[in-house]
């Protein structure tokens, strides 16, 4: 049995992780412990720069890392790419360090994962969906890029008030996000906010637009699986989940 624990902050699309844990249909158990979220947080259209930042800060990560410690996982991530994007590549990598040193075991973040996901599956350039703010949006693409995964194009949606209203979306409004920022360059769709369920729309997802689509919820458990060196097949869960590794990271 390899245990995978992860970090996520407050409420929203968390039931994606038990579907996926049931997807991968093997050995694998998904541990999930909630962050504390600000007061601003709860509102998409308040969550700035500054509020992202904070979201991921030691003290919310503490409690989180020794209830995951109990649980018997073997590595972390930290389930929230604005929450690990918005401190730049090089701030990114020290909050992963530092959450490492206080969980004690491999840890990584969705903001990684994509960048690690990108590289696996041979797209060497990607379009960003977004929900979040476009100034978010962009930073997003900028940490990309600092990574080495060019951006071709980024779509900001305009959010809901609530991220709970963005757990309601489904396939249509998904796949019409996704479309909004392919462009012909764009060898994958990435789809960064971990408040959206994805899990079940992959697959439609990856057919309509003929591409790999990676989503946060996705890239965020195959990333806990590559820091235990597990390789599942999982068709359901897409291009990332079928192909042989083209890269170690």
């Amino acid at each position: 049995m390899t245990a995978l624990g992860f970090l996520y902050p407050g409420h929203s699309a968390e039931d994606d992780y038990p579907r996926i844990e049931q997807l991968l249909g093997s050995d694998i158990r998904v541990d999930l412990v909630h962050t504390e979220l600000g007061a601003d947080a709860h509102r998409v259209d308040a969550l700035d720069v500054a509020a992202l930042r904070e979201l991921g800060s030691p003290e919310r990560f503490a409690a989180g890392c020794e209830a995951l410690r109990l649980t018997g996982a073997e590595a972390v991530v930290w389930a929230s790419a604005g929450g690990s994007f918005v401190h730049g590549h090089t701030g990114a990598r020290n909050q992963i360090r530092a959450l490492a040193q206080a969980a004690g075991m491999p840890a990584s973040s969705s903001a990684f994962a994509f960048v690690h996901a990108a590289r696996e599956i041979g797209a060497d350039r990607v379009a960003v969906a977004s929900t979040y703010p476009e100034e978010v949006a962009l930073l997003f693409a900028d940490f990309l890029g600092e990574a080495g995964v060019p951006v071709t194009a980024v779509r900001s949606a305009p959010p809901p008030t609530a991220s709970t209203d963005l757990a309601t979306w489904g396939t249509d409004d998904i796949l019409t996000l996704a479309r909004a920022a392919d462009t012909p360059e764009a060898e994958a769709i990435l789809l960064p906010d971990t408040a959206l369920h994805t899990a079940a729309h992959i697959p439609t997802l990856e057919k309509e637009l003929s591409k790999p689509v990676l989503t946060a919820s996705q890239v965020t458990v195959w990333e806990a699986l590559r820091l235990t060196d597990r390789r599942v097949n999982a068709p359901t869960l897409g291009a990332l989940f079928t192909r042989e590794p083209l890269v170690q990271v």
